[in-house]
């Protein structure tokens, strides 16, 4: 029975110990509820990853384009003014948009709808330059530069993917690649490799010819293709800048770009259909480079001696892999330039020295 009573007391004198204790802390450090309330009321949350500046460079001057072929629609694309006159702005897009058009209606960020006028276009740099009313114009870009871009820095497109009810769409992405280059198709003029820029930002049809603008909302890049594949996705290209404006000057006044003209007929290596029907033996161990079926009269190349089965393998040092690699290098060069070209004939490696030209036709 007493140490049922010492128990009792025990726990009696613990309960007294705890709540005395407890008292004693709260009178010293109390809680105070308002200021655990105003504490989470003061914090803020902002976005920091944010180009909303970048884009309101860029945005109004960006454009949905219309082409026409006898009043019925034949494609859409996007466009962009990069110059404005008293008179006219000026407005870069893509060839492929305005290819074969008779008339061509732009619509700007307001939504009103003009005419433009085709001032000039390049169907290898697939570039194009148009016109419209100077009062029309809401806003010009700025011209960046590209080869001031790394891998991993933000880019961003302004477009019209699938027509004119997307217009206006904006897509972010990273610089994925530079100085890429692909091989594009030319209607009746075979395969051409351009340079471009690799981008994961979003790039569908509608957006050709919009800019691709890096962080500051400077215009580096025109998108032309996109890489579609069941098996690929994000890898989107544009012009790099550089390259557009070299020629705009020129097609702005409505002047053809001349190339420079070899006179050559010529096919890849790996054509086997047609070095058969040529009757053109290669050794296995050429792998790369153009082989020549032709070479017309009185040309660059028939002056040079090149003829049925040569093989040129090098322009200048470069190597050249295929018939589009060597558009692709040969278009680097001004009409009137020299270049080395090596080719191989009948397993030996000949040089010779080549004065470019013009065509017959464009003289």
């Amino acid at each position: 029975m007493r140490s049922k009573i010492i128990y009792i007391l025990s726990v009696i004198l613990a309960l007294f110990i705890g709540i005395s204790g407890t008292l004693v802390v709260l009178s010293k450090y109390p809680i105070n509820g308002e200021i655990i309330e105003k504490e989470v009321k003061n914090v803020n949350v902002t976005e920091s990853d944010t180009i909303k500046s970048a884009i309101d460079e860029v945005y109004d001057a960006v454009l949905y384009i219309e082409s026409y072929n006898n009043d019925r629609l034949s494609s859409t694309g996007t466009g962009f003014i990069y110059k404005k006159d008293k008179d006219s702005g000026y407005i870069i897009t893509n060839h492929h948009v305005i290819a074969n058009a008779n008339k061509i209606q732009v619509v700007n960020t307001s939504g009103i709808k003009v005419e433009a006028k085709l001032l000039g276009s390049d169907e290898f740099a697939d570039i194009a330059v148009l016109s419209i009313k100077a009062e029309s114009v809401l806003k010009t870009v700025k011209i960046g530069d590209s080869t001031e871009l790394n891998l991993g820095d933000t880019l961003f497109t302004v477009g019209s993917p699938l027509g004119e009810l997307y217009m206006g769409t904006v897509t972010k992405g990273i610089l994925s690649g530079k100085d890429r280059t692909v091989e594009v198709d030319l209607a009746n003029k075979g395969s051409f490799m351009m340079e471009v820029i690799q981008t994961d930002a979003a790039i569908n049809p509608g957006n050709s010819g919009g800019p691709l603008c890096n962080i500051n909302g400077e215009v580096i890049g025109v998108n032309s293709l996109k890489l579609v594949q069941d098996e690929i996705e994000g890898m989107g290209f544009a012009i790099p800048i550089e390259i557009v404006m070299a020629g705009v000057d020129r097609l702005e006044k409505g002047e053809e770009i001349k190339r420079p003209y070899l006179g050559v007929s010529i096919i890849d290596v790996t054509d086997f259909g047609q070095l058969y029907y040529y009757r053109i033996n290669l050794d296995e161990s050429i792998t790369q480079g153009a082989v020549v079926v032709s070479a017309e009269e009185s040309s660059p190349a028939h002056k040079a001696k090149l003829k049925l089965g040569d093989v040129i393998v090098e322009i200048d040092g470069v190597k050249i892999k295929s018939v589009a690699h060597l558009r692709f290098i040969l278009y680097k060069y001004e009409v009137g330039d020299t270049i080395t070209v090596k080719y191989n004939r009948n397993g030996k490696i000949e040089t010779t020295k080549i004065l470019l030209d013009l065509s017959l036709e464009e003289k």
